[in-house]
């Protein structure tokens, strides 16, 4: 999805220009609407804008002070200037910047739409596979990768002391430029549904693809080091570009945030398009000290647990309280399959997870192992998988784990093998029953919400803001779960209220267009005539009509 943020001084301008847009049906083209420079900031403080469509003299914020600041906030972000013939000083100030085109105001809308469409295809063709992997694998050193990875899954596991003196060290000698005495942002990344990679290799090629895409993006405003966990999943710790002290201002670490959550929509743009896998990012909000770094890692995976729907491409932000009790290091799994599987099962990796069920049993079953005691062991071992899940996840009366603990209540080996089977298809099926729930109930949130804030202006990025989702996310969701676009709910809400009004108040219509969401009668007049085939006027003496 693109966001698009027109910008005029004069309403009426930015108005038309938003309509016209608007009613090209551009397939995941967000347009949101600014009347002054400075309401563009509000926007451009608190969201990815990728196109801004901008008048060039404004009172106050003129276009070229809103183009320094786009170009520190969101480098990639492009602009389209709307100029007069009298404006050639600041065409050609801002035709030096990388990414800003100018139209003259009397060219017309037909050329307006078109510069629109040609930056779209731009946009589109950055997000191409081959160009973004070409500059992440220029930066890329694969035996720093290695060796970054390794380092900080020692210290993911907690078993790396906390002195400062000795991480200096370690950072040093490894080249990790990260400042080992401020605390760092963690973003946390799972791709979903990787049932297309048959192959562990093929699996990992794909998780190290966009973790070095994530490399390439995050290094234009911060200092970053993404790993990919024991899990799979991927996972970057960022701090600011200048770690000089104080560093732990909020402010600084708050347009970190913004950058994230919208550099995060282009990684899982591309995840899409060029790789054909769908991804998932929890980004936690709490600055991360380093001696606490295991358990929030943890709770991190355990908030990212409790998510609405499947995940699929969803950004959520996260904040670890104060007295938050971070889960202690969950205890490590004796074998590395056994990690994998426990990885799958957390994961929701429902199919990973059967096949390597299946060939942890295959040596008993080729008779490469005895039946007895070692089979009782294996047996044990995958038990506490499912016991410790149902433990995190407190799942005791959906599934009793006394059972799972008796392996000679078992006639046989394949029989402890099918009971733990079906108990694993149980603990994903009432995943994915939570999961819809959850979803629904979020759903069923976002609706009362518009339908109390329905006088008020209702864009995807305000809602999406509501239930703590990226814009994208909370579209396919609400579509998903509503079987409409979120808006079309908006406007099916306002035409009900609309109706609502003329039938049970004496109210002006433009009052009425003002309690619904249109602060001009003529946009009120067109939306109300476009949904029902009447005008304002002719619904009201319609519905007294019938009243009588």
């Amino acid at each position: 999805m693109y966001k698009l943020l027109v910008v005029d001084d004069e309403e009426i301008i930015t108005d038309g220009l938003a309509e016209i847009l608007s009613g090209l049906g551009i397939p995941g083209l967000d347009i949101h609407k600014a009347y002054s420079g400075s309401e563009a900031l509000d926007w451009l403080n608190d969201n990815r804008i990728d196109i801004v469509l901008s008048d060039i003299r404004m009172p106050e914020i003129g276009g070229l002070e809103l183009m320094e600041i786009i170009r520190r906030n969101w480098p990639r972000c492009r602009i389209i200037f709307l100029t007069g013939y009298n404006d050639f000083e600041s065409i050609y100030k801002a035709i030096q910047a990388y990414g800003v085109r100018y139209l003259l105001k009397t060219e017309g809308n037909a050329k307006v739409i078109a510069e629109v469409r040609e930056v779209l295809r731009e946009l589109d063709g950055e997000l191409r596979r081959d160009h973004l992997l070409q500059r992440a694998t220029e930066q890329r050193n694969t035996l720093e990768t290695l060796a970054h990875g390794d380092y900080f899954r020692h210290l993911l596991f907690g078993t790396e002391g906390s002195m400062s003196t000795a991480r200096a060290e370690d950072f040093r000698k490894l080249n990790i430029l990260l400042d080992p005495h401020n605390p760092v942002l963690m973003v946390l990344g799972s791709l979903i549904r990787t049932r297309s990679l048959p192959s562990f290799t093929e699996r990992q090629e794909a998780a190290l693809a966009v973790k070095l895409l994530g490399d390439g993006y995050f290094r234009e405003k911060t200092r970053s080091v993404g790993l990919i966990d024991r899990y799979g999943d991927l996972l970057w710790l960022i701090q600011p570009e200048d770690c000089t002290p104080p560093v732990e201002s909020a402010r600084t670490y708050e347009k970190i945030m913004r950058f994230l959550e919208g550099t995060l929509e282009h990684i899982q743009a591309v995840c899409c398009d060029s790789l054909q896998l769908e991804s998932s990012f929890t980004v936690c909000r709490t600055l991360v000290h380093w001696e606490t770094l295991p358990d929030t890692y943890d709770r991190i995976r355990q908030l990212q647990y409790n998510r609405a729907g499947d995940g699929a491409n969803m950004v959520m932000t996260v904040q670890i309280e104060g007295n938050d009790p971070a889960g202690q290091t969950n205890e490590r799994v004796r074998s590395e399959k056994f990690e994998q599987l426990a990885g799958h099962l957390e994961g929701g990796r429902k199919d990973a997870f059967m096949e390597l069920l299946q060939e942890l049993f295959m040596p008993i079953d080729t008779g490469r192992l005895a039946e007895g005691a070692q089979a009782a062991e294996l047996y044990y071992s995958l038990a506490l998988v499912l016991i410790s899940y149902i433990n995190r996840r407190q799942l005791h009366e959906q599934v009793p784990t006394a059972a799972l603990l008796r392996f000679d209540a078992h006639c046989s080996w394949q029989e402890g093998f099918v009971y733990l089977s079906r108990t694993a298809e149980l603990l994903f099926t009432l995943r994915r029953n939570v999961e819809n729930s959850r979803a629904a109930e979020a759903m069923a949130a976002v609706c009362h919400y518009i339908e109390k804030h329905i006088s008020e202006e209702l864009s995807l990025v305000r809602l999406a803001k509501y239930v703590h989702f990226n814009p994208s996310y909370l579209s396919r969701l609400f579509k998903q779960e509503k079987g409409l676009n979120v808006s079309e709910y908006i406007e099916d809400a306002r035409i009900r209220k609309a109706k609502e009004l003329f039938a049970s108040e004496d109210l002006k219509i433009q009052e009425i267009g003002t309690r619904v969401g249109y602060d001009s009668p003529q946009s009120f007049t067109r939306f109300f005539k476009k949904a029902t085939g009447m005008s304002p006027q002719e619904y009201r003496d319609f519905a007294r009509e019938s009243a009588q």
